[in-house]
Parts: structure tokens; C-alpha cells; sequence
């Protein structure tokens, strides 16, 4: 599968469609959720053309794969849900069709401000 230009993300990756900025460097921007499914839901994305987990893996360069794993930790600090300064959050990455991915760009949805639950129901 092909990288489509047109995904909500590459669009707020471009700045042609807004977002509630968190956080941003060379590797990664993160923003709110708009559509929060806990207290505090974030997503970070890397600003590289990568459709999910594996392909990420296997194209990314080491400095954008260690990137994206600071900035995860970058935003819960920021947040403040790290184990720094909170009681800790979830970071999950749906992969394709039966993993749940909705948005062709990779991302991570940072869930924290509150008791998670379990991981699976």
C-alpha cells in the first residue's frame, strides 16, 4: 500500500487543516485528540510519510525511529501524566485493518488524567 497524501494528518502535517498543538521538533508533532476518548488523549505522529508501525520499522531512519519514542515521553511529561510528574498513561499504536487504524499515518494516542482499565475488553 502507497502513502496517500491526502490523510487528515499529512493535511495538519502541511498546516492545510488545524490542530491544538503540543508539542513539535524535527521528528514528530503531537496535538490533541478531537474526539478524546479519556481525560487526556493526545496523538503524536512522525512528520515522515509512514502508514503504520512496520512500515515505519522497516523505512524510518534511527534518528527518526528515536525520535518518535522521545517525543512519546516528551508529550506525557508535558501532559504531565509521566511517571516524572503523574501517575502514568497509555501509549497505543492501532496497525491496519484488524488492529483498528482509521488515519493511514502512523500514530500513537497517548490516554492519561485517569485510571485507563484494562487493555483489552
Amino acid at each position: 500500500m502507497a502513502y496517500d497524501d491526502q490523510n487528515i494528518f499529512a493535511k495538519i502535517l502541511r498546516e492545510e487543516i488545524p490542530c491544538n498543538k503540543i508539542y513539535e521538533d524535527n521528528y514528530v508533532l503531537s496535538f490533541y485528540d478531537i474526539n478524546p476518548q479519556k481525560k487526556i488523549h493526545a496523538l503524536v505522529i512522525p512528520k515522515g510519510k509512514y502508514i503504520d508501525l512496520d512500515d515505519f520499522n522497516k523505512n524510518a531512519s534511527n534518528e527518526e525511529i528515536a525520535g518518535l519514542i522521545k517525543g512519546i515521553s516528551i508529550v506525557a511529561k508535558k501532559l504531565g501524566i509521566s511517571t516524572e510528574n503523574g501517575k502514568g498513561y497509555r501509549a497505543l499504536a492501532n496497525i491496519s485493518e484488524d488492529g483498528g487504524q482509521e488515519v493511514p499515518h502512523l500514530h500513537f494516542h497517548i490516554f492519561g488524567g485517569e485510571k485507563i482499565g484494562k487493555m483489552v475488553s
